[in-house]
């Protein structure tokens, strides 16, 4: 299995021509009867051996980890240690220098990147709590201007792993340590010692307008890199990927919690309210050509319909009428997303088009058969 990374690092080793690659690609079009750009292509299988490696790196780092715990100081008698990251982010960092840096391996790379940054944040969080000491980290504010902290610091190491090995998912990681950090200062900002119940709400909404504005951000992040990249050949079509699936659940879910849709039963009037916003979450992602918005407001919609089918008399069907509704639909959307993308986008304006995903690939013939 080989992905337009694959393709784009053999036209820049001379192994293809940019014609031979274009040709190749049209020919995948033309044998799918879609164009290559609607796949939605990421890599993260090169074969068997990459499952292989992410157990062995992952039943690794867990050893690694542990062996951190007993080496290194703790928070409390049996709480966590710093080295337990630290030995976790070395590990991790070493082990891509081969399966990342030279083998080029897809979910390991993917893994190793995740537990480098995720052990970079353990380590300044746990230590920053064992170098201040617990009672300055106990209220509300300490501790989040500890993670706050610490999500800096993982963010740069997000991006020191980017300049090194360029693993697609690392820019979604550091655009995710920063959001986190930005979340901190919003929540350390209204924390104070004794906090009444409307201070706490207050503080809830102000998280969620805060990570509804900084999801809109990274989506427009994400469609800078689309941008770049409208036929989807190169490496960056992958780094938008990862970022549209980071910003849709921050959009989606601020959305759905503001309108009081996550706190019980729906009204039939929310119902419709949820499967029309649903609808326009469609068209958005047909235009922009990811799906990450449909699947992130998936469950809203289930649980929208499922409330709408009890209220009419269907009971113990609800469930049932809910996934055939919404299993068809969306079915039906996948076997016609290139028409529905023509349909939605070719009546927007000329300059717009531009910005967005091209709609069509020129084939060439496939061989008779």
């Amino acid at each position: 299995m080989y992905s337009e990374s694959d393709l784009e690092a053999a036209v820049a080793g001379g192994a293809l021509t940019p014609r031979q690659a274009a040709s190749f690609r049209d020919y995948i079009a033309s044998r799918r009867h879609t164009p290559v750009v609607d796949e939605e292509h990421f890599r993260l299988l090169t074969g068997f051996n990459d499952i292989f490696v992410a157990i062995a790196a992952v039943i690794l780092l867990v050893a690694v980890g542990w062996i951190g715990y007993y080496v290194g100081p703790r928070i409390e008698f049996d709480g966590p240690s710093p080295t337990m990251g630290l030995f976790v982010a070395a590990a991790a960092w070493g082990l891509a220098e081969f399966f990342t840096g030279r083998r080029r391996m897809a979910l390991p790379s993917i893994i190793l990147l995740l537990a480098f940054v995720g052990g970079v944040f353990a380590t300044m969080a746990f230590g920053a709590v064992v170098v201040i000491g617990e009672d300055n980290v106990d209220s509300t504010q300490g501790g989040m201007l500890v993670l706050t902290g610490s999500a800096a610091v993982a963010a740069a190491a997000a991006w020191a792993h980017w300049r090194r090995f360029h693993v697609p998912i690392t820019v979604a990681a550091g655009v995710a340590a920063l959001v986190a950090l930005a979340l901190g200062l919003v929540a350390t900002a209204f924390a104070s010692p004794d906090m009444t119940d409307a201070q706490v709400e207050t503080m809830r909404r102000a998280m969620e307008i805060g990570a509804l504005l900084l999801g809109i951000g990274v989506f427009l992040f994400a469609m800078r890199w689309d941008g770049s990249d409208p036929r989807r050949e190169t490496r960056r079509s992958d780094v938008a990927f990862w970022l549209h699936l980071l910003a849709a659940p921050m959009i989606v879910h601020p959305i759905f919690s503001l309108l009081g849709l996550t706190e019980g039963r729906a009204t039939p009037l929310e119902a419709v309210i949820v499967v029309l916003l649903y609808v326009v979450l469609g068209l958005a992602a047909l235009a922009i050509d990811r799906r990450a918005l449909l699947v992130s407001a998936l469950a809203y919609v289930l649980y929208a319909l499922n409330s709408l089918f009890e209220t009419y008399g269907a009971v113990e069907l609800s469930v049932a009428l809910t996934a055939l509704v919404i299993g068809s639909a969306l079915l039906l959307l996948s076997a016609f997303w290139a028409n529905a993308r023509r349909a939605v986008v070719r009546p927007l304006p000329e300059s717009l088009q531009t910005r967005l995903p091209v709609l069509d690939r020129v084939s060439v013939a496939a061989p008779a058969a």
